[in-house]
């Protein structure tokens, strides 16, 4: 399928040559009143741990194209400790798919509680901001295998709302 080729000269990567993960501590300038991290904030860290694993996928500059899926699932705390972790979903011709997971830690107990997760899409990038082919991506196991499945009918549909938008139609 053409839109799943790179350039002549990339090689294939693996998801796990991508993979990503930064660790945050909520501190009060990062929360609102009620002592709670602001959605903006962890919307930030949420692109910043993406774009890793998309600029260590692509090796090249990555812009953010599109955040399409977040879901604030649990609040986050001044004083947790937020683990971002980001994977490459799939690479099409220029843009990639990446999956972000955010988990807060409880260091005392030792556990951990699923936070957040986003869905974001990266395009690569010269200096110049043109755009520029990607490697493919090669999913090795199963669960790799259902994301990269999982992102392509999410770009299908991404597809289909723009040229619904395109056309005036909501």
């Amino acid at each position: 399928m053409a839109m799943e080729t790179g350039g002549p000269f990339l090689p294939a990567r693996r998801v796990a040559d991508s993979r990503s993960e930064m660790t945050e501590i909520v501190l009060p300038n990062d929360a609102n009143t009620l002592g709670n991290l602001l959605g903006g904030r962890l919307m930030h860290y949420i692109d910043l741990v993406g774009a890793m694993a998309a600029y260590r996928h692509s090796r090249t500059h990555v812009v953010t194209a599109s955040i399409d899926h977040i879901d604030f699932i649990a609040p986050v705390h001044v004083g947790d400790l937020l683990i971002l972790k980001s994977a490459l979903n799939r690479a099409f011709r220029t843009s990639m798919e990446v999956g972000v997971k955010v988990w807060v830690e409880n260091t005392v107990a030792g556990t951990s509680r699923h936070v957040a997760s986003a869905y974001l899409t990266f395009v690569a990038v010269d200096s110049q901001g043109r755009s520029v082919p990607v490697p493919v991506l090669e999913p090795e196991t199963e669960e790799e295998k259902r994301r990269f499945a999982d992102a392509g009918r999410r770009r299908e549909h991404r597809q289909a709302d723009m040229e619904r938008r395109r056309g005036g139609q909501r």
